[in-house]
């Protein structure tokens, strides 16, 4: 994630600070592409919200040179449907890092990924003591959600795809190789960042 997303999100999630709200209205202001990239975003933000999120991503490849470059139009389709996730997932993910919980008390965090082809979506990590926990499908954009309470402290977890596809958060840059050589995500609810 580059800085310009990551302060976005930062907005959208509202945990920007006076002085880091000023910054952003500046650049805002002083760049088309920023505000296009910010209101783009936006707009994913409330589809998200409202449960109408569209399948379309709202990254609009760059057409290729045919000359220069061949990627079969699945190849095309998978990689920006990853680039969508990532970046909705990015958003979503430091809106819920935002929501801090009191010391000692747990706090509930919304986990979502993106996976169009999914049948079956679950999580399992060290708040559940690994056990599977099923997403629920949300639109037809292939979001898969689920929202858990989350003690403050440090948490390792990963998502199944159909049983079992291990995969990572996307959005979270904190991993950790597991002892069946896959990697976890690792979650801080309560702890300021």
């Amino acid at each position: 994630m580059n800085e310009h997303d990551f302060l976005i999100s930062m907005f959208i999630d509202d945990e920007l600070d006076l002085e880091e709200k000023i910054d952003f209205v500046e650049k805002v202001h002083g760049s088309a592409g920023f505000k296009e990239d910010t209101v783009s975003l936006l707009r994913q933000e409330q589809l998200l919200r409202t449960g109408q999120a569209d399948p379309k991503p709202f990254v609009q490849p760059v057409p290729a040179n045919p000359s220069r470059f061949f990627a079969p139009r699945v190849l095309r389709t998978a990689a920006v449907a990853v680039a969508t996730a990532v970046i909705v997932l990015s958003s979503m993910f430091f809106w819920q890092h935002g929501q801090q919980a009191q010391p000692g008390s747990a706090s509930f965090h919304r986990f979502v990924i993106c996976v169009p082809d999914a049948r079956q979506v679950e999580i399992t990590g060290s708040f559940t003591g690994w056990r599977k926990v099923a997403l629920e499908k949300r639109g037809t954009g292939g979001y898969w959600e689920v929202t858990l309470p989350l003690p403050p402290g440090e948490h390792s977890f990963t998502y199944i795809l159909d049983g079992s596809h291990r995969v990572a958060d996307p959005t979270i840059p904190a991993g950790e190789m597991d002892d069946f050589g896959g990697e976890n995500s690792i979650l801080y609810p309560g702890i300021d960042a």
